[in-house]
């Protein structure tokens, strides 16, 4: 019998221990989490749990041949650099992601695949909905959604109806340790510098993205991103891609036959007028670039405009992205927890009409900050700091001079009524949480921080 070692206890790693289980492998799952809890599932499938140790192939007796597994999976949290991992692959161990056991049981099956720095949940997102509203059995996985291994598990039942397309979000974290992944359609939407703490250098975080590109068989780029237009026609890569642009046909790094664009508030594919773009109701310049990608690629993979029309016009939105949550006195408390970098809390701010009283922090990450700063002397009214950046928050908006008020209120439960209080004395239209940081001072993930802010802005509306 196979045997496969599983790393982490999240959602990834469950669904690849009961995957492998299902195909007749004799699975052992890890966490480094003592106070880990197991779901029943593990234990009832016959998965063997290794909690509160860390990956130590000596210490598990992998120099033995006989004692090594054939797969060592690991879940996107997990650093591909980890020692453990190298010194198993240096055994010979078969490395991979979670992301890549599922593409090894759905390779068959075509794939839309979506990278970026910002944008890919919404696109992913968006994608899903046109496919579905088009008749297609397509389900979002990978970064968004199921985890991609529960596609994959799903699919093992006979009664499962066959798959259409997956569509998939996949991280850096995720592409790293998906080698052979090779989707029919790679959708890449933004670059800007993120996760330098796990990749090091903007030229490593890069190559991670393109190389799902190269593998994938269509490729389409966001042409309104400065550093994929920059490094696209720098280097003649991908001389086949479809390009987009909301800035007209004009703006296209490409020739109108390989384009998708907006222009005279229609949206456009190589020259033909599908639909009016006022019928998609997200707001922000961000949200159309969006639109236009996913549009391109339901396009490509053979969907007529009168679907994409239907799913874009009834598309609500994603949670903790400019998610509205409550209105109170006319004032819009609004989700944007997953903006978890300067560039992504940027396009938020951006995003919404008028003065803000901003809520910002959490564990600070690497980035530039100044456009970031520059919006927020330009639209936020009052910016009230939580988690581990405030002091650092606080001190570079005194740096940049900025004339608004500025406190540091620790958390949300604290923050909330204050920025309803501020709204109403200073006369702002809405409350905006966007964190510009990672939430893992105070949470488990962003969703856990928006579901915060939900229900202390829903405790407002409730007196």
């Amino acid at each position: 019998m196979q045997r496969a070692h599983v790393i982490g206890l999240g959602k990834s790693g469950c669904a690849a221990a009961l995957l492998l289980r299902q195909q007749g492998w004799q699975v052992e799952l890890s966490d480094r989490n003592h106070q880990a809890t197991a779901p029943q599932t593990l234990v009832e499938a016959g998965v063997q749990l290794r909690l509160g140790q860390s990956l130590d192939p000596i210490a598990l007796g992998w120099e033995q041949p006989e004692q090594r597994p054939d797969y060592l999976i690991v879940s996107p949290g997990v650093p591909w650099d980890l020692p453990g991992l190298d010194q198993s692959r240096s055994l010979g161990i078969s490395t991979l992601g979670e992301l890549e056991l599922a593409w090894r049981s759905l390779s068959t099956v075509p794939w839309v695949a979506v990278t970026g720095t910002n944008g890919k949940t919404t696109t992913t997102a968006l994608i899903a909905a046109i496919f579905t509203q088009a008749g297609l059995n397509a389900p979002a996985c990978g970064n968004i959604g199921l985890a991609a291994c529960e596609v994959a598990l799903q699919q093992q039942s006979p009664e499962a109806k066959p798959l259409d397309w997956v569509v998939a979000e996949a991280s850096s974290y995720q592409i790293e340790a998906a080698a052979t992944l090779a989707a029919t359609i790679g959708v890449w939407t933004t670059f800007t510098p993120d996760h330098l703490n796990r990749h090091y250098t903007l030229e490593n975080y890069f190559a991670i993205k393109a190389s799902l590109l190269d593998r994938a068989q269509q490729q389409v780029l966001n042409g309104d991103d400065p550093y994929l237009r920059e490094r696209a026609n720098a280097t003649s890569r991908w001389p086949g891609a479809f390009w987009t642009s909301t800035q007209g046909a004009a703006a296209l790094p490409t020739g109108r036959d390989r384009g998708f664009w907006i222009e005279d508030g229609w949206v456009i594919d190589r020259g033909d007028r599908l639909f009016p773009v006022e019928r998609f109701s997200m707001v922000g310049n961000h949200n159309q670039q969006n639109l236009l990608m996913a549009v391109a690629a339901a396009r490509l993979a053979g969907i007529e405009a009168p679907a994409i029309a239907e799913a874009m016009a009834e598309f609500p939105g994603i949670p903790h992205r400019l998610e509205r949550v409550a209105t109170w006195q006319g004032i819009d408390l609004i989700n944007d927890s997953k903006a978890t970098n300067y560039d992504a809390a940027w396009v938020g701010l951006q995003a919404v009409p008028g003065r803000t009283i901003l809520i910002a922090g959490g564990e600070a990450k690497q980035g530039d900050d100044q456009a970031w700063l520059a919006l927020i002397q330009a639209k936020a009214s009052a910016v009230l700091l939580i988690g581990s950046a405030a002091p650092l928050f606080a001190r570079r908006l005194a740096e940049v001079g900025y004339t608004g008020l500025v406190a540091d209120v620790e958390t949300l439960d604290r923050a909330v009524p204050r920025a309803v209080e501020l709204a109403q004395s200073l006369g702002a239209q809405q409350v905006l949480l966007s964190p510009a940081c990672a939430s893992f001072d105070q949470y488990p993930n962003f969703e856990a921080r928006g579901d915060h802010f939900r229900r202390c802005a829903q405790a407002i509306t409730q007196g």
